[in-house]
């Protein structure tokens, strides 16, 4: 009720309606909203781990110089400017630091993911706590987190070449790789994801193959989250690409010792928690899931990968799923895939986020009418510390197997490529 109506009048009207006197005080204005508290994911980054790795890196003033920016901004304008400005840089600078560019900041190995991890972080939780001047709801904070996410992964940065044009085998290919980020990291909070290592460590180069074709990389990294993926992550970075390359891959930590081609992805997720600690079981969410199918396939050229001398580690077409056979009503372990008519319940990748990203990425090459685009998932060997594991935050196995499965997963695309 406006200020206007404070005549005595009115004021007597409301008395006869049983309602309070009208105050001529100005109401007070609503409150800003509370920004929300960090994350669970977020709320790690006070252990001592994450802090040495920052340090170790020279990462560890990311999120103060981020917040700086912040504070500066006068409209949600200016704030998107310093979110994309300030996230970009992130993700160039852990590129440069693992591919050898400037200085490495700090002893911490060079091809190292997980300053690239923690430092996002600290930038999200600054971003979650920030209280500006300006009204900013939790919509337009939330577009704001969108866009940081999106910067620091690599996903709007997707670069390729123009085609050479003339003799085919002169044009550059062009291949689209996706790592994650580290997990289970309430297990062991040290971890790291070779394939975000890999996808650094490749983002961006030229792979030669021993016939003489060259294709570039360009790669971007996604959260191990479910709401992401139920939110449409991987659809808004991928659905601009696959129809501009030649060959895609997303690639995750699978198995101990060895690599995986994933022959069959199954659209069911088994409920594994989360990097928030959350778990979530049922079909894998998708738009118009009237056609949703079972199960997708891989179009990697699976038998010369797994034919090629990549590298230390051997490489298996895995062609194993778990179904509910049609009828049935209890799951069945299928060696061989899928039986028609069944319902999934683990891909060859299992039912957690990997095979999650395998079933998105080739159902949606499919609904995009590319079915003969080569594309699918690989799995690498799991990364471990060593046997007489002292607890420091890496350790010279740990290193010999993360720079072999990087080596490993350039050589695997280069066999893909080679045999396109």
């Amino acid at each position: 009720m406006s200020r206007i109506r404070t005549t005595l009048g009115t004021a007597l009207v409301a008395l006869a309606l049983g309602a309070a006197p009208v105050s001529a005080a100005p109401a007070p204005a609503a409150a800003a909203p509370v920004p929300p508290g960090p994350t669970a994911e977020e709320a790690r980054l006070d252990r001592a781990v994450p802090r040495e790795i920052l340090r170790r890196s020279g990462f560890d003033t990311v999120a103060q110089e981020f917040a700086g920016a912040l504070a500066r901004s006068r409209s949600y304008p200016a704030a998107e400017r310093a979110v994309e400005r300030h996230g970009s840089r992130l993700w160039r600078r852990a590129v440069d630091r693992v591919q050898g560019r400037g200085p490495a900041g700090g002893d911490l190995s060079r091809d190292d993911d997980r300053p690239l991890y923690w430092a996002r972080l600290g930038m999200t939780r600054e971003l979650r706590a920030w209280r500006p001047g300006f009204a900013l709801p939790d919509a337009e904070r939330d577009r704001l987190l969108g866009r940081l996410e999106a910067t620091s992964r690599g996903q709007d940065s997707i670069r390729f070449p123009a085609a050479a044009g003339g003799d085919r085998g002169k044009e550059v290919g062009r291949v689209l790789m996706t790592g994650f980020d580290p997990f289970t990291l309430d297990r062991d909070i040290r971890i790291s994801n070779p394939s975000g290592a890999a996808a650094l460590a490749l983002d961006g180069t030229l792979i030669r193959t021993p016939d003489g074709r060259t294709a570039r990389v360009e790669t971007a990294l996604f959260p191990v989250r479910w709401r992401d993926f139920a939110d449409g992550a991987v659809e808004r970075a991928l659905r601009p690409q696959l129809p501009r390359v030649d060959l895609f891959t997303t690639v995750s930590q699978g198995r101990v010792g060895r690599f995986d081609i994933e022959r069959f992805n199954g659209a069911w997720r088994g409920g594994f928690a989360d990097n928030e600690n959350a778990s979530v079981t049922g079909p894998v969410p998708v738009t118009d899931p009237a056609s949703q199918p079972q199960w997708t396939t891989t179009t990697l050229p699976y038998r010369d990968i797994v034919a090629a001398d990549t590298g230390r580690f051997p490489v298996y077409d895995n062609t194993s799923v778990t179904e509910i056979p049609a009828g049935g009503t209890a799951p069945v372990v299928r060696p061989g895939g899928p039986t028609a008519g069944s319902a999934a319940r683990a891909g060859g990748g299992g039912d957690y986020l990997s095979n999650e990203i395998a079933y998105r990425a080739t159902l949606l090459r499919d609904r995009l009418g590319l079915r003969g685009l080569p594309g699918g998932h690989v799995h690498t060997p799991v990364l471990r510390f060593g046997g007489t594991d002292t607890g420091a935050v890496t350790d010279p196995e740990f290193l010999r197997d993360r720079a072999d499965i990087t080596a490993q997963v350039r050589a695997v695309i280069a066999a893909a490529v080679a045999a396109g």
